[in-house]
């Protein structure tokens, strides 16, 4: 199969793009190199694979040069963004001219492709706001949502809470509409916090990995909010089998909605739970953290129904959140050098 991955030198894109290389696929990366690490990453993927997938430099806002890359590919992988709450806050522009034009711009660049591909988005659980609606009960180390024992499915109703949430909610809508209405074979993934290896985390994106870097590395870490916030962490590797197993399952995954997490069995407070776990794991103290106020639509819980992935394309994750944090610290501590500066 001919595949595009828009964002392919990013964390979530090279994993996938390994993959799909793994398994004999013609895979094109499309990235504008702008992402702290993706020039590690592309330098990575030739280690492995040498020049067996093509590399094509651009940027989604424009859209001639997302047109010329999508031509004749049998499916279209798009993760390229703007990834940042904080960013979108402060850059609104940009965030929506990256994040919903720029997904305009993939989403009619496959309809003209000319091989009817199937389009798969890498959304986020910020489409569901704050979810104002649904009162948390604080814990000694969590917060907890009653109203929700086994998490939150895709009917939750939307609510864009930021630019950034307005922005990939946005383009999140747009994808699934362009299925109902000109037929394209297209899958929205609503994420939820995806970690693993090659995940250059910085403080405003990626706190898993940006956690254990900086304890790793001695830097200083800012908790936003009380860190009783509780995420459910999914690996990359089990969201990169999701992306090959709903493509497999098309005919049933087209046109829907899935919400992507690690579930119930997988989830953390970010920082009452995560913080002595990341010391158990790296077998020394961590630098207290210091706490500022909470960030704009910050969900005090999110944890992802998952039944809907498993009914419809049998998928469900088999990393569990020690194991997985444990490979990721030692990917971190193998290779501090991507970590000697702030360039990455």
């Amino acid at each position: 199969m001919r595949i595009l991955i828009t964002g392919g030198a990013g964390f979530i894109g090279c994993n996938l793009a390994a993959a799909c290389i793994r398994a004999g696929h013609q895979v094109t990366i499309f990235d504008n190199l702008s992402r702290r690490g993706s020039s590690a990453n592309l330098a990575w993927l030739r280690e492995q694979f040498g020049d067996s997938f093509a590399v094509d430099v651009g940027d989604i806002r424009e859209a001639a040069a997302i047109e010329r890359a999508a031509r004749g590919q049998e499916a279209v992988y798009h993760l390229a963004a703007q990834t940042a709450v904080t960013t979108s806050v402060t850059d609104p522009r940009t965030d929506f001219e990256i994040n919903a034009l720029g997904t305009f711009n993939v989403l009619e660049a496959a309809r003209k492709a000319g091989e009817d591909p199937v389009f798969i988005y890498s959304s986020t659980n910020k489409v569901y706001g704050g979810m104002e609606d649904a009162p948390a009960v604080e814990r000694a180390t969590r917060y907890e949502l009653p109203d929700y024992p086994r998490g939150v499915g895709e009917a939750r109703p939307l609510d864009f809470h930021s630019p950034y949430g307005c922005s990939k909610g946005a383009a999140d809508q747009y994808v699934r509409d362009y299925a109902r209405i000109y037929g394209l074979r297209s899958v929205v993934f609503r994420q939820s916090c995806i970690y693993g290896q090659r995940q250059m985390g910085v403080e405003d994106q990626g706190w898993v990995a940006w956690f254990i870097i900086a304890a790793v590395t001695g830097q200083p870490i800012t908790i936003y909010g009380d860190g009783k916030q509780v995420r459910d962490l999914l690996h990359v590797d089990d969201l990169v089998a999701a992306f090959l197993a709903a493509t497999e399952r098309i005919d049933a995954t087209r046109g829907q909605v899935y919400n992507l997490g690690g579930g119930p069995q997988n989830t953390l407070s970010i920082w009452a739970e995560f913080g002595p776990l990341l010391a158990e794991t790296l077998g020394k103290a961590i630098i207290p953290a210091a706490f500022k106020d909470w960030r704009p639509g910050d969900q005090p819980v999110f944890i992802a129904d998952i039944a809907k992935a498993k009914a419809e394309f049998g998928w469900q994750p088999h990393i569990g959140v020690r194991e997985g944090i444990a490979r990721l610290a030692r990917w971190v501590e193998d290779n501090r050098e991507l970590f000697a500066s702030s360039g990455g």
